[in-house]
């Protein structure tokens, strides 16, 4: 399933858009978005198949198909040891949009959110469209122990999310139980949201352990909002398919309410419940394959940039991106990532402010979901460029 003669890049330049094959000029390699180059597992396209020859799509249920929240409840019940009840899991058309729906809920015009610095910048658009203030909390990459006497510092009065990615995009940190438990318990101490985005975290490269964040207290978890989704694990990314997890009926209300999923408004279509459905219940063993073709490629992504004049990466404990400090070629990232593109025809994502904060600049970000062959033919590319 995962080599090279088992990905169509015919159909991949057709419909691989968002910065991939598809938008990319003829001969580029993109390692841009993070979407894998695999197609995804049997059973989510027989599942979808089989609903569709019925023909009919009917309105789902505002909160979501039962079968779906009662996958989502015994997924994190079985595999993170988070307590779910189905009621309070709810479908949204994208992890991406669950980010943004709990910003809007937990947050007014002036209030204040921590992010962390680098980060995806879907964080700092959510706060900022809801008329937030996004304060960044610096974790470089490399990262060992969290200074979180800095962390509490950023707390005033104003302040009133903490915006957990675990693991991180893009440095790929995974966070320990007990930096989770610290975090945890400054969020109760000022009674603070934690938005905990968990959509990588079925990608973790041994020794590294997830540990999802509500699973540490009942107190955390009545903090915490839980977002995660299936793009990353399942390829389902076109599919807009994610889900919000409450871990209390004032906040599933809440939530609720705000979506607008009770007036039709917005919602995840029927055909992604039931892919997704697929994915968790039917799916676990091309999960398991597919990070253990990621644990390998891996290895082989961080050596090569490590041998490129210029280039140190550290490996991630989690996510299939590889975020690399090229401080020393005396480039910024823009200048690289255009480099590369014109020169040595491979795509990576700068690392601009735009994407992922001021902490990015001196990086660059490439993903790893593609076959072996790929990955050599686009390094073999760069040190050509870069040497």
């Amino acid at each position: 399933m995962f080599q090279n003669n088992a990905i169509d890049f015919d159909l991949l330049k057709k419909r691989a858009y968002n910065l991939r094959w598809a938008t990319v000029p003829e001969g580029v390699i993109p390692l841009t978005a993070a979407d894998p180059d695999f197609k995804s597992a049997p059973e989510i396209a027989e599942a979808v198949s089989k609903f569709a020859k019925d023909r009919y799509f009917c309105y789902t249920p505002p909160e979501g198909l039962p079968e779906f929240k009662e996958s989502i409840a015994s997924y994190f019940q079985r595999n993170r040891n988070v307590p779910v009840q189905p009621e309070f899991a709810f479908p949204v058309d994208s992890a991406a949009f669950g980010i943004y729906l709990t910003c809007q809920a937990f947050l007014s015009i002036g209030d204040q959110a921590i992010i962390f610095d680098p980060v995806d910048f879907l964080f700092r658009y959510s706060i900022e469209t809801v008329g937030g203030t996004a304060v960044p909390f610096p974790i470089p990459a490399g990262t060992t122990d969290l200074d979180f006497e800095v962390l509490e510092k950023l707390i005033t009065t104003r302040t009133k999310m903490i915006c957990l990615c675990n693991p991180l995009n893009p440095t790929g940190k995974v966070f320990t139980k007990q930096e989770l438990t610290t975090l945890g318990e400054i969020a109760c101490k000022h009674n603070l949201i934690i938005l905990s985005d968990e959509i990588w975290s079925d990608i973790i490269f041994s020794p590294a352990v997830f540990t999802s964040i509500a699973s540490l207290s009942e107190a955390i978890r009545n903090q915490t909002i839980t977002i995660t989704g299936f793009s990353k694990s399942y390829g389902l990314a076109g599919l807009r398919i994610g889900a919000v997890i409450a871990h209390n009926q004032k906040h599933f209300d809440l939530l609720m309410a705000i979506s607008l999923h009770n007036s039709t408004v917005h919602g995840a279509t029927v055909l992604s419940q039931v892919a997704a459905t697929a994915a968790l219940n039917d799916c676990g063993y091309y999960l398991d394959n597919f990070v253990s073709h990621l644990t390998k490629v891996r290895t082989l992504l961080v050596d090569e940039l490590n041998s490129v004049p210029g280039f140190n990466c550290i490996a991630p404990e989690g996510c299939y991106v590889a975020f690399t400090n090229i401080t020393q070629t005396k480039k910024s990232s823009q200048e690289i990532y255009e480099l590369l593109l014109k020169e040595a025809k491979v795509a990576v994502v700068p690392g601009l402010k735009q994407w992922f904060g001021e902490g990015a600049e001196g990086h660059i970000r490439m993903s790893f979901a593609t076959s072996e062959e790929v990955l050599l033919d686009a390094m073999n590319r760069i040190k050509k460029v870069i040497s």
